[in-house]
C-alpha cells in the first residue's frame, strides 16, 4: 500500500568542515586536479554568483583575511577585474604575505595590477557588492575585534554580500555566530555542504545557499562519511494509489489528546490536519469545556470528553499534547496515555505541553515507537539546559534528545532537524511566516496521520516535516509570509499528500 522512500543524492549530503579539510586533497588527487586549480574554480564560482546577484554592478569590494578562504577571494577579485569591474580589495593585514596556494593567489592579484589596502569603511559607500573572504570554516572560537569591526560595518551598510564557503564569523558545523557574523545574501560553499549553513542562525546568515563540488564530488563522497542529509519534498515518491476495495479503517484510527479548557483550537488544528493528511478515522479527546469548539464546523472529527481508556483501546496511533495544559486534568490524561502506550505499544507523537510534562516525569516512561516534536524552549526543558545552549548547537541538542528518550526527535525552527539516534536530517523548506500559533499542532496532526496510515516512524517523520514546511512555502508564495495562519496550510497539505 505504501511506497514512500527517500532518494539519496550528492547535493543533499552534509559534511562537517573538518571532513572537507581532511579529505579534499586526497579527493583532488584521485580526480587528477591540483589544489590550486580548486582555488581557481572556487574563485570563479564566487564571481559567477556575484554576477547573477547583481549583473550591473561595476564596483566590487573584496574583503580578505588569511588562509585559503582569502585565496578564493583573491581569485574572485582577479575574475572581476578581468571582467572590467572596479575592484577594491581590503585585507585585515594588508602587508602580510600569505603562504601556500593562498600566497600564489595573492601574488597573481598583485601581478594583475591589483592593490591590497587596509579596510576603509568609506569603500562600502562606493561599492555595489561585497565579497566576503574574511574567515573560512576553520574558526571555532570567538573572532578577534579587528574582524568584528569589519563585519559590523558590512552588516550596517546593507550592501549585498556574497560569502565564500561560509559567512565570516559563523561556525560551519553548528550554525552558531562566534561573536559576530556576516549576514550574506548568497553563500557559495564548496566540496561538501556544511551543516551549520542549514539550520538556526546559520540558515539566516547564509542567505541563498549555492553548492559547488569543484569537480571532485565523486571521489570526495567515496572518502568521507556524511554527518547528515538535507530533506526536500522532491526526494519522496509519495504514497501509492489507494486500493479500490479499501475502507476508512484501512487508513488508521488516530486519537488526538489535548484541548484543555481555553485551548480547544490547538487540538482542533491537529485533528483537522490529520484528516487532511489522509487518516481514515480521527477521534479527539478533550476537556468537557472544549468539545463544542473542537467539533464546530468539522463534523468528521469524533469528539469526546469521556472514557479515555476506551479511546486509547480504539486507537491505532496517538497524538498527545496540543492544547493539553499542565493542570490536574492534563496530568491525568498524560499519565493514562503514556501508561497505555507502554503496555499496548502503538506509534505515538508527543508535542507541546505533553513534552513539558514528559520533562518532569521522564524516568517514569519508556515509549518504543515515539516521535518528539519540541521547539527550542521545549527541548531545553527536556535536556535541562537553557534555550541559548540548545540553539548554540542544534545538531547536538536534537541528538541528545533522541538518545535520552530513544525516540525520533524533531527540533523545530529555521531548518528543522530530525534525529533518530543514528542518523540526522535537515528540512530545506519552511519560512518565517510559519512562526505563528498553531503551526506545531498542524505538524503533529500530519505526523499522526502518516503513522496511522502505516508509514514507519522515520519515514513518517521525514515526509511529514517536509510536507508541512513545503505547504508553508506554498502559502507564502501565493499570499506572502505575514498574516499566515496555521489553518491556511490545509489545502496545500492535501495537495502535497496526493502528489
Amino acid at each position: 500500500m505504501l511506497d514512500t522512500q527517500l532518494i539519496d543524492s550528492l547535493p543533499y549530503k552534509l559534511y562537517r568542515a573538518d571532513q572537507v579539510r581532511e579529505n579534499e586533497r586526497t579527493a583532488a588527487e584521485k580526480a587528477g586536479v591540483e589544489m590550486f586549480t580548486l582555488m581557481e574554480r572556487a574563485g570563479k564560482a564566487v564571481f559567477h554568483q556575484s554576477q547573477l546577484l547583481l549583473p550591473n554592478t561595476d564596483v566590487y569590494l573584496v574583503l580578505v583575511g588569511q588562509g585559503n578562504n582569502a585565496g578564493d577571494g583573491y581569485i574572485a577579485a582577479i575574475n572581476a577585474k578581468k571582467a572590467g569591474k572596479q575592484v577594491l580589495l581590503c585585507a585585515i593585514e594588508p602587508h602580510r604575505i600569505l603562504e601556500g596556494d593562498a600566497g600564489v593567489a595573492q601574488q597573481k592579484w598583485l601581478d594583475a595590477g591589483g592593490k591590497i589596502e587596509p579596510f576603509n569603511p568609506g569603500y562600502l559607500a562606493k561599492c555595489g557588492l561585497v565579497i566576503d573572504a574574511l574567515l573560512g570554516t576553520g574558526i571555532n572560537s570567538y573572532i578577534r575585534n579587528e574582524f568584528a569591526d569589519v563585519i559590523d560595518a558590512v552588516n550596517k551598510s546593507g550592501k549585498p554580500v556574497v560569502s565564500i564557503d561560509v559567512p565570516s564569523g559563523l561556525d560551519a558545523n553548528t550554525g552558531q555566530s562566534l561573536g559576530r557574523c556576516v549576514e550574506a545574501d548568497v553563500t557559495v560553499t564548496f566540496v561538501g555542504i556544511k551543516p551549520g549553513l542549514t539550520t538556526g542562525a546559520g540558515k539566516q546568515s547564509c542567505g541563498t545557499l549555492v553548492f559547488d563540488d569543484l569537480g571532485i564530488g565523486k571521489p570526495f563522497v567515496e572518502l568521507a562519511r556524511s554527518c547528515g542529509s538535507l530533506l526536500n519534498i522532491e526526494q519522496f515518491k509519495g504514497l501509492a494509489p489507494r486500493d479500490v476495495h479499501s475502507h476508512k479503517g484501512t487508513y488508521g484510527r488516530l486519537l488526538c489528546i489535548g484541548g484543555n479548557r481555553g485551548t480547544a483550537g490547538a487540538i482542533r488544528l491537529a485533528g483537522e490536519a490529520a484528516l487532511r493528511s489522509g487518516a481514515g478515522l480521527v477521534k479527539v479527546f478533550c476537556h468537557e469545556g472544549s468539545t463544542v469548539q473542537v467539533s464546530a464546523g468539522r463534523p468528521e472529527l469524533m469528539v469526546t470528553c469521556d472514557n479515555l481508556h476506551e479511546a486509547l483501546d480504539w486507537a491505532s496511533c496517538v497524538v498527545i499534547g496540543p492544547g493539553l495544559g499542565q493542570d490536574d486534568w492534563a496530568l491525568a490524561a498524560f499519565e493514562l496515555a503514556m501508561k497505555h502506550c507502554q503496555t499496548h505499544p502503538k506509534p505515538m507523537v508527543i508535542d507541546a505541553d505533553a513534552l513539558n510534562l514528559l520533562s518532569k516525569h521522564a524516568l517514569s516512561y519508556s515509549i518504543t515507537d515515539c516521535i518528539l516534536t519540541p521547539h527550542a524552549g521545549e527541548a531545553a526543558r527536556l535536556l535541562n539546559m537553557s534555550v541559548d545552549e540548545v540553539e548554540a548547537d542544534r545538531f547536538n541538542s536534537v541528538k541528545q534528545c533522541a538518545q535520552r528518550f530513544h525516540a525520533t526527535c524533531v527540533l523545530k525552527g529555521a531548518g528543522t532537524i530530525i534525529d533518530n539516534e543514528t542518523k540526522t536530517w535537515v528540512c530545506q523548506h519552511g519560512n518565517p511566516g510559519m512562526a505563528t500559533a498553531g503551526m506545531g499542532d498542524v505538524l503533529s496532526g500530519i505526523l499522526g496521520a502518516l503513522l496511522a496510515q502505516g508509514l514507519s516512524k522515520d519515514i513518517a517523520t521525514k515526509y511529514g516535516v517536509s510536507i508541512h514546511a513545503k505547504a508553508g512555502d506554498e502559502v507564502a508564495r501565493l499570499y506572502g509570509e505575514r498574516g499566515m495562519l496555521a489553518s491556511d496550510l490545509f489545502e496545500s497539505v492535501r495537495a502535497l499528500i496526493n502528489q
